[in-house]
């Protein structure tokens, strides 16, 4: 066996000759737990966050997005559609048209944006998992139905179950004038809604989802659209089609895949996470702390053995090996059993949901903290503990020089 490391060991789970050393070693162990716990929970929320934000959005936004680069709008035929359907890993390819509208129910209205979608939309969104009320339905035969966000529901005091009294949309036409009246410089259209949807409070107060088709009369489009949406099978290369669709659609054209439809949020996630982590890293550098004064108590308690080793024969590099290694099980130690208490809330919480969001009938769409743990993270944080704890060893380490044994019996 090592004897270094042999003599660590022995220091560190036997009893010491003051008992306030075994309590200081027990206080530096459970610091490094301490922290390396809260870094693997607070981590692991946000993994959960981050995870559900995706998943939000992910129900709204296609894993591709077509828009024109010049301009609101494009002519469907500029864009080489069959070409875009064929490429393999291209599951669906949904023509859209998105414009700001008012719309009124009863005494009621609000500007929304109205996103005129054609057929696949129901075969590649994931709205129908997000719907709250009535059914995810768009179009019956040759009638037309709206989904409107919770917020916009909400705003209109819309009613599913009301038969009589349609939503009207309203849209200025290309040739406004107000001199023949406000009514006509306007378009309206009248349709019912079949369901809210609720996503995330940004989409819920502003879209409307309305079959292209009804789009396209309300604003006398004939081949101009703001883009095209396409859905990717899960096992495909999304970075190698991504490439495909940017050579097929031209200059011409903006090609972005999710995470780049909402750069900005992710980015803000990530940061924040970063952030969180290096704060949290800190404390646990206040915390190793302990292990400075731990190792510097146990140094001036083992004068006597120190003496001993010298008279035998043992080097200064022996004997400041021994006690770094009594700061890396101390950090070892503490980190294993931080790392497993984690584990174990995170798996609790993710298991059971005791730590709620909010009061029991809240509308947030989860109940319970989101929590996921990943393997990185583990390997990061004890990494991280590890490092920390060697640099907080070596201060004492170095200074073991500094002490007197000459004075030391050793008989």
């Amino acid at each position: 066996m090592n004897l270094p490391f042999y003599i660590a060991r022995r220091y560190l789970v036997s009893k010491k000759s003051h008992n306030i050393i075994n309590i200081i070693s027990g206080i530096s162990v459970v610091g490094v737990a301490i922290g390396t716990m809260a870094l693997i929970i607070v981590l692991s929320v946000f993994n959960g966050f981050d995870q559900l934000v995706v998943s939000l959005f992910s129900a709204f936004n296609p894993n591709i997005q077509i828009t024109a680069k010049y301009g609101k709008t494009f002519n469907l035929s500029s864009l080489p559609v069959d070409q875009l359907r064929k490429i393999p890993g291209v599951l669906h390819l949904t023509e859209v048209i998105e414009e700001d509208a008012m719309m009124k129910y009863k005494d009621n209205q609000t500007i929304v944006t109205i996103k005129g979608v054609s057929e696949d939309f129901i075969r590649m969104s994931g709205l129908d998992t997000m719907m709250v009320e009535g059914n995810f339905m768009l179009q019956d035969g040759e009638k037309d139905y709206a989904l409107l966000g919770y917020g916009v529901a909400g705003a209109l005091n819309a009613n599913l179950q009301d038969y009589i009294n349609p939503v009207s949309v309203w849209v200025p036409r290309r040739d406004a004038s107000f001199s023949g009246g406000f009514e006509n410089a306007f378009n309206t259209e009248i349709i019912f809604p079949s369901g809210f949807f609720q996503i995330q409070w940004e989409y819920d107060v502003k879209y409307a989802i309305l079959p292209i088709r009804f789009v396209k009369k309300l604003l006398e489009y004939g081949d101009e659209r703001t883009a095209v949406e396409i859905s990717l099978a899960k096992n495909a290369d999304h970075p190698a089609i991504q490439k495909k669709i940017e050579m097929l659609a031209g200059s011409s054209f903006i090609v972005k895949n999710r995470y780049q439809q909402q750069e900005i949020l992710y980015k803000i996630m990530v940061s924040e996470k970063n952030y969180i982590f290096m704060i949290l890293t800190l404390i646990l550098i206040i915390a190793t702390f302990n292990v400075i004064g731990t190792l510097t108590m146990l140094i001036l308690d083992k004068k006597k053995d120190i003496a001993v080793l010298r008279s035998l024969g043992a080097g200064k590099g022996l004997i400041k090996r021994i006690f770094l290694l009594e700061g890396v099980l101390i950090s070892f130690i503490g980190a294993l059993l931080g790392l497993t208490l984690g584990a174990i809330v995170c798996w609790v919480q993710i298991r059971f949901g005791l730590i709620r969001l909010g009061s029991a009938d809240s509308s947030f769409v989860v109940s319970a903290y989101p929590v996921v743990m990943k393997v990185a993270d583990f390997f990061v944080i004890f990494f991280t503990v590890m490092i920390i704890g060697i640099l907080a060893s070596l201060y004492p380490v170095y200074n073991i020089r500094k002490v007197d044994t000459t004075m030391v019996r050793t008989e």
